[in-house]
């Protein structure tokens, strides 16, 4: 596959609009799920990805490949989807320097619901999705950049603007939000 997605990138770049649209659609429904977890919204995130596909479309020429096609794409749908929300009104920041360990919240991800855990993993689900919802904005993405889509520190903080300081706190305010939740069902 990366060496189709080279090919179609040099292509796109080259004006072929059947090779961008052939990264279109490798790419458009995992944009749209990353949106909508940041955005908590699916018209949000179809405008976030739209957004995100036409930037991408127009500064192809500077795509420079110093990163993965994926992760410049990430990084432009998660602006939009940032973008989105400001638009809203809905964008809001907390700082705050508590530095927690995340191995907790790893433990729960990494786990495989066993048949006696698996009448629990309902109540989770809703905890961790009640908990995401309450969380900022900046947070919320940071957190989804980190642990769901498996970003780097450096990738993260360059995408959402932060120094390497704000962008780990942001993740640690989000992972300490979950680890409150997911507390009572220990």
């Amino acid at each position: 596959m990366a060496t189709d997605e080279e090919r179609w990138v040099r292509e796109a770049r080259q004006g072929d609009r059947t090779a961008f649209r052939r990264l279109v659609e490798v790419h458009a429904r995992p944009l749209f799920a990353l949106c909508s977890r940041i955005t908590r919204d699916a018209a949000m995130a179809e405008d976030a990805v739209q957004e995100a596909l036409l930037n991408a479309y127009r500064h192809l020429g500077d795509f420079d490949s110093r990163s993965s096609f994926k992760t410049w794409l990430h990084r432009i749908a998660v602006n939009a989807a940032l973008e989105q929300i400001r638009r809203q009104g809905k964008f809001d920041y907390v700082e705050n320097d508590d530095d927690e360990d995340n191995d907790f919240l790893e433990r729960y991800m990494d786990e495989t619901p066993s048949p006696r855990h698996h009448a629990q993993g309902e109540e989770i689900r809703r905890n961790i999705d009640r908990e995401l919802e309450r969380m900022t904005a900046l947070e919320r993405s940071a957190f989804l950049l980190r642990h769901v889509e498996g970003h780097s520190i450096d990738d993260i903080s360059q995408t959402l603007s932060l120094n390497i300081s704000a962008c780990k706190q942001a993740i640690f305010r989000a992972v300490r939000k979950l680890r409150g939740a997911l507390q009572p069902l220990r």
